[in-house]
This record gives structure tokens, C-alpha cells and sequence, in this order.
């Protein structure tokens, strides 16, 4: 155990020199969260996070890669030093804050809500949600309700529809467009459901100078209307800055 930490410490203390050095990062994200973040026919990342990281990189002046990572293990890898940031739709979160560190926000929060079988006349009991999300956490504490949990969203969807879940509860920019391509086969029940706050990117509490780096980047984003034309083009409707 002794020796698995000093490896994993010294891991993220080259990373870190690594990126005083050469200004060399690599982004982490799922690649299973669409429109956030997805894989593409061709095989790369995409969505409105690839969007966001690859222009964050230019005005950073960063050489960037992206890797992907299993949602459930992506804090822990980044801190291990598998990659030096986490962009995948992460809410802030005071729990997450104890762990890494966040940049200033570049989405604001985004509603969850349930999604159920046509014909639902509430959210049900059994709620499914992915592992490791606030929503999953929201259903946890909650009364009268059972969390069910998978590893990633698209099961989470599947469960419903093979009725081991009377509902999902999940971000309203994920489960819109699977409502619309289901034909009437999925509908949101319930209102609307605000919890945590904005997304923001993760990185290592060792690596200031990054964070430095990438919230000056997200600020000019801000202030020049970059970010909000990415929004409109990803989440058309969506509250902007």
C-alpha cells in the first residue's frame, strides 16, 4: 500500500513539472454524455465540452489531448495523474471541492428532472441515476424513494424502459433529446429538480498555476461571447453570461 501511494504521488509531481515545462495537458472526460461530451463516428471527442476545451487551449497557449475515462473513476485517476483535468460535465460541489479543485464556471447549472414510461403519473419509487452524480445523491437522501445505480447514463435510460426503474432522474440537456427520439415512448414527469451548482473544471489542488491559466481563458470566453454562441449551438435556449 506504502509503495502504491509514493507511485501515485510521484505520478502527479511529474505531471505537474511536465506542464511547467511544456505547457502539455490532457483533458479527461467521459465521452458518454451527449451533448456534453460524446464519441463521434470517427472516433474522437465531441460535444459542446470539446468545443469548449479545444478553444480554452488556444487562448491558453496549451499543446492540449483528450483522454477518456469511465465516469465512476474519473476523480480518482485525475488525481493519480492520468490526465490533468476533468471536463465532463462536472457540477460543483462541495463534497467534490474536499477532493480536487474547480476553475470558475463555464455552464451554469443545468435542471434535472425524471423521465419515465409514457403513461407515468409521477416519478415512482425506484429511481435510477448514474453512480457518482449529484442526481444519485439527490435520490439517496431523498424520502420514499430507492436509488438504483449504473455505471453509465445510457443504462440508466435502460432501466426504465425495461422496468427495473419506474423513472430516471438525470441533467435536462441529457434526457430532452432521448424524450424527443423515443416517439412518445419516454416523457418527463415531475418538476423540475435544481441541485448543485454550476459545471466547472476539475484539476489537481497542486496545480494552481493551471487553474490560473484556464480561468483567464474562461473569463475572455465570457466577456467576448465565445462561450455563449457554444452554448446556444449545443443547448439552444440555455441561460448564457
Amino acid at each position: 500500500m506504502k509503495t502504491f501511494v509514493t507511485a501515485a504521488l510521484v505520478s502527479v509531481l511529474a505531471t505537474s513539472a511536465a506542464f511547467g515545462a511544456g505547457h502539455s495537458v490532457r483533458l479527461g472526460t467521459e465521452g458518454a454524455y451527449p451533448p456534453y461530451n460524446f464519441i463521434n463516428d470517427a472516433g474522437e471527442v465531441d460535444g459542446f465540452e470539446r468545443d469548449v476545451g479545444d478553444r480554452l487551449c488556444e487562448l491558453a497557449e496549451l499543446d492540449c489531448t483528450w483522454v477518456t475515462n469511465d465516469w465512476d473513476s474519473i476523480i480518482p485517476n485525475l488525481v493519480s495523474g492520468n490526465y490533468d483535468v476533468i471536463i465532463a460535465g462536472m457540477s460543483i460541489t462541495d463534497e467534490r471541492d474536499e477532493v480536487i479543485d474547480f476553475t470558475q464556471e463555464y455552464m451554469p447549472a443545468d435542471p434535472s428532472i425524471y423521465v419515465a414510461l409514457a403513461g407515468a403519473d409521477g416519478p415512482g419509487e425506484t429511481i435510477s441515476a448514474q453512480t457518482n452524480t449529484i442526481q444519485a445523491g439527490y435520490v439517496a437522501a431523498a424520502e420514499g424513494m430507492t436509488l438504483v445505480e449504473f455505471a453509465n447514463p445510457d443504462e440508466t435510460v435502460a432501466a426504465v424502459r425495461s422496468g427495473e426503474a419506474d423513472s430516471v432522474l438525470a441533467d435536462k440537456a441529457y434526457l430532452d433529446p432521448l424524450i424527443e427520439e423515443s416517439g412518445g415512448e419516454l416523457v418527463m414527469v415531475g418538476d423540475y429538480v435544481f441541485i448543485g451548482g454550476g459545471i466547472g473544471i476539475g484539476v489537481r489542488e497542486s496545480d494552481t498555476e493551471l487553474k490560473d491559466k484556464l480561468n483567464a481563458a474562461i473569463s475572455t470566453m465570457k466577456s467576448d461571447g465565445t462561450l455563449n454562441a457554444m452554448l446556444e449551438k449545443w443547448f439552444p435556449g440555455h441561460v448564457g453570461y
